[in-house]
């Protein structure tokens, strides 16, 4: 297994726990991915979930002030909710006490679902992908795509959106807000009327760029054209990551930081010692994920013990990620993971996994490593 392996951490709320908890999980995991080696340690952005990922530069410094070597790291933080200044002075003050492992994760979610439900609102939303059925594509299965539609609609969802910006507030095109953060980050920032402005800290801060996105869309294009690297969410819509990762391909131009694409692509995991124990804590992945679909945000992630089985009609919300998670023996987890990495081109897969109790979480990660065969792993 030549491509290396990262950690994408949401900072899982548990059923009957609590967020310091789960932060204090996220910090213990961070220690023992890099004692494991593991390349990254990225958090998300999510917020007013069961997650407590909500303030990704905070948690970003936190992590590496726990941690030693590991690159630490967003993917992404959501330019529709912050500024380029702020993503900047957040980054650049990390940066400045821990140089030289620090990436700066960009994604445009916020932006995409406020203009999604703009277009709901004025009744012309977005076309979806027509209607096609699973495939397997050298052992990697692309699932039809989910139709975000009644999703866009949640009362809950627009609430969240409204409670993270100013009341009239308009974000800027996200094309523009990394033109802006590259410009910061370089010295090179003017005004629309031409007045230099130095962020402090953060200009000539040593963060590492890079540009998350889902689809053939802008994200893919504009990584590829400004020459940055670029993670495809697999995990998180896994019908369009070969189509995003071809579009970035495409667009790719060499850089100052890049010479050739470089892509990472992202994957649900849960090992454990065989088949059947995964499965087993992996059984409530599907309830979580469809308290997500529904509208209601991500639950408490749910106990095993204690949870009812899904509806048939819960359950085909939520098909397309259950049969696109990773689930099994470390052996049949790698396995997977291999011909992903391989139908893809990725130069590096993330690794995200959430169970309901943090040593299960652990676990599934050292097993994973060991079979990978991480450097770290390999050198005892």
């Amino acid at each position: 297994m030549s491509a290396p392996l990262s950690v994408l951490d949401l900072s899982p709320i548990s059923e009957g726990g609590t967020a310091r908890q789960a932060l204090r999980n996220s910090l213990d995991l961070a220690r023992s991915a890099e004692a494991w080696g593991y390349k990254r340690y990225w958090v998300a952005e999510h917020h007013f979930v069961g997650v407590a990922s909500s303030s990704p530069a905070v948690l970003v410094g936190l992590i590496a002030a726990a941690t030693n070597t590991i690159r630490v790291g967003s993917a992404a933080v959501l330019l529709g909710n912050n500024t380029a200044a702020q993503v900047v002075e957040a980054f650049g003050t990390v940066e400045a006490l821990y140089p030289g492992r620090i990436d700066l994760g960009i994604g445009r979610s916020g932006q995409r679902r406020v203009e999604a439900l703009r277009a709901v609102a004025a009744g012309t939303p977005a076309p979806t992908e027509s209607k096609r059925e699973n495939v397997v594509r050298d052992g990697v299965v692309i699932p039809a795509p989910f139709d975000p539609t009644g999703l866009l609609t949640s009362p809950r969802l627009q609430a969240s959106f409204e409670a993270l910006a100013f009341p009239g507030a308009q974000a800027p095109d996200f094309e523009q807000q990394v033109d802006d953060i590259r410009s910061l980050l370089n010295g090179t920032y003017r005004t629309r009327d031409g007045i230099e402005l130095h962020a402090s800290p953060g200009e000539n801060a040593d963060v590492e760029l890079w540009v998350f996105g889902s689809s053939a869309g802008p994200s893919a294009e504009l990584a590829g054209r400004l020459g940055l690297p670029f993670g495809a969410n697999y995990h998180v819509a896994p019908s369009s990551t070969l189509d995003a990762v071809e579009a970035y391909r495409t667009a790719f131009r060499p850089s100052d930081v890049l010479s050739e694409p470089y892509v990472v692509v992202s994957a649900d995991v849960v090992a454990a010692e065989d088949d059947a124990t995964a499965r087993e804590l992996a059984s409530t992945f599907g309830h979580w994920t469809h308290s997500i679909r529904s509208g209601h945000g991500a639950i408490p992630y749910p106990d095993p013990a204690t949870a009812l089985p899904l509806s048939d009609a819960d359950e085909a919300v939520v098909e397309d990620r259950l049969i696109t998670q990773f689930v099994g023996s470390p052996s049949t987890v790698a396995d997977r993971l291999d011909s992903l990495q391989k139908l893809t081109g990725a130069d590096e897969l993330v690794i995200t996994g959430v169970t309901h109790r943090h040593e299960d979480r652990l676990r599934s990660y050292e097993l994973l490593a060991k079979e990978w065969g991480l450097p770290a792993l390999l050198a005892a």
